[in-house]
């Protein structure tokens, strides 16, 4: 009785009487639907730092019947798993630049940052149809625009740069441009945030460290720098400006990526692997022929070949680039930059790769640039069995000469896969037989030719596979209509998309 007393004095009660045709009239109930108003999926902003030697500690994959480019493997207290990475996320954004629909993805950079969308909440928009795109769009806030990267070349009265502190805030500074200036021809614009400067991060120096840097600087300068407004939209979702996410229209010595045409003389250029002054080994392009398709697709004598069809050539071999070309077939697409360019970069501690520019072929006259989409940098895709197909997969196409095809296939026993053997012509492989007897009496007897493309051979230690048939191909307008494939760390090769 005294705990139900002392209750009652603690607490105002409100009474109120029912009445079935009015209903509940107590004043101080408020009636609401039972229903919530169904929200957008939320993505989560992930950023990942590494240190060196240090990997993300993550796989990305592509799954057979599951859609994006989804998180796997996380390493325990691993770089990914600290981000707050969970298993199945799928990958929205990596430095704000949007990647569910790009297949091909490399690491560059020890800090990424990530926009993420676990699992159900993917596939949550995925079937209610939802704008991915736009969904990442709109976590960044009205109002947002990328920060920009301004080099800025100094012309006789100087840089025509101002820094000032931001009152009441550590570690922050504001730039203002002189009115045509060189800091504002170069992009720089009054109340810009200065993020970072010459590849230093502006909120780990002071000002006094900064004016020293400005005055002795000699003749350019590239800083980073963001309004105010969206600057402010990275302090609420917890997220670092960094110059992978910038636009950098103004930047120099942006690598160029090439798009050649194979001629019946090859790409009428030369490749060497040469060292520089610094002492790096580097792949140089030489000696390029006049009227070649490499001239008419902007390849210029000695500038340094960065990547081939979006392979970086850094850690191979001349032989091993080589190939890579060979292999290209038809076309190939090679990366390039000049040499100062690769030592521009290197000083501002950021890759080149992330500033690459499309170059059109043609004439001199139809040439002209446009801006493609920077390659993110994230760890590669890893295949999943039964999925990717093998990079090592090379299409041959063959055209049947006098002889033949002019080679053999063979298996031997015991181990998996079929290869190639004896190349060559042999004349044998077209006998016919005629029999004996007076002239008269010869005649030609209708044979079975021996295919183009002979049977498996026995050699050493080989046998014969009973269940291998021989198909006699002739080659339409469209190709031979099928392709060859293979399954990732599994034996064998197999025909797929029969046309």
């Amino acid at each position: 009785t005294t705990i139900v007393a002392v209750l009652r004095d603690a607490m105002e009660l409100t009474e109120f009487t029912f009445n079935p045709k009015e209903g509940i009239d107590n004043p101080a109930m408020v009636t609401a639907d039972d229903t919530e108003p169904v929200s957008k999926p939320s993505p989560r902003v992930c950023v990942l730092k590494r240190e060196d030697g240090e990997t993300f500690g993550f796989h990305l994959r592509v799954e057979r019947g599951r859609q994006g480019h989804i998180i796997r493997q996380l390493d325990s207290l691993g770089v990914g798993e600290r981000s707050g990475l969970k298993d199945g996320d799928r990958l929205l954004e990596v430095n704000e630049m949007f990647v569910d629909n790009v297949e091909h993805m490399e690491v560059s950079g020890s800090q990424l940052c990530f926009l993420v969308l676990d699992e159900k909440a993917y596939k949550l928009a995925v079937s209610e149809g939802h704008d991915l795109r736009e969904l990442a769009k709109a976590s960044r806030g009205e109002g947002w625009r990328p920060p920009r990267l301004c080099h800025i070349t100094r012309d006789p009265p100087g840089l025509g740069l101002n820094i000032q502190l931001v009152e009441g805030e550590k570690g922050k500074f504001t730039v203002s441009p002189v009115k045509g200036g060189a800091a504002e021809k170069a992009g720089v614009k009054k109340g810009d945030r200065l993020i970072w400067i010459d590849g230093a991060m502006a909120s780990e120096l002071t000002y006094s460290a900064i004016s020293k840097m400005v005055k002795k600087c000699s003749n350019h300068m590239t800083v980073l720098v963001i309004d105010s407004d969206s600057e402010k939209s990275y302090v609420r979702r917890k997220m670092p400006v960094l110059p992978a996410m910038a636009d950098a229209e103004n930047m120099p010595y942006r690598p160029r990526r090439l798009h050649l045409v194979l001629g019946p003389e090859g790409y009428g250029f030369l490749l060497r692997q040469e060292k520089t002054g610094a002492g790096r080994t580097v792949h140089m392009v030489r000696e390029v022929d006049k009227g070649s398709p490499a001239e008419l697709g902007s390849v210029k004598e000695g500038e340094m070949l960065l990547e081939v069809n979006g392979e970086s050539t850094e850690s191979l071999s001349h032989n091993e680039v080589v190939s890579k070309i060979r292999q290209s077939g038809q076309q190939v697409t090679l990366t390039t930059t000049p040499p100062q360019g690769q030592d521009f970069y290197t000083k501002l501690g950021l890759s080149p790769l992330l500033f690459c520019e499309d170059v059109t072929s043609g004439s001199p006259e139809e040439q002209k640039e446009i801006p493609v989409t920077l390659k993110p940098a994230v760890p590669p895709l890893e295949p999943q069995e039964d999925v990717q197909i093998n990079p090592n997969v090379r299409c041959c196409i063959l055209e049947r000469g006098s002889a033949g095809f002019g080679f053999h296939l063979a298996c031997v026993n015991q181990k998996p896969g079929t290869f190639i053997s004896q190349l060559g012509l042999s004349p044998l492989l077209f006998c016919e037989d005629v029999t004996s007897g007076s002239p008269e009496e010869q005649k030609e007897i209708p044979v079975t030719l021996k295919p183009a493309v002979p049977p498996l051979e026995p050699q050493e230690d080989v046998q014969i596979n009973p269940n291998v048939r021989c198909c006699i191909l002739e080659r339409g307008s469209a190709g031979f209509g099928f392709h060859l494939a293979c399954v990732n760390q599994k034996p064998g090769t197999f025909i797929s998309q029969v046309q």
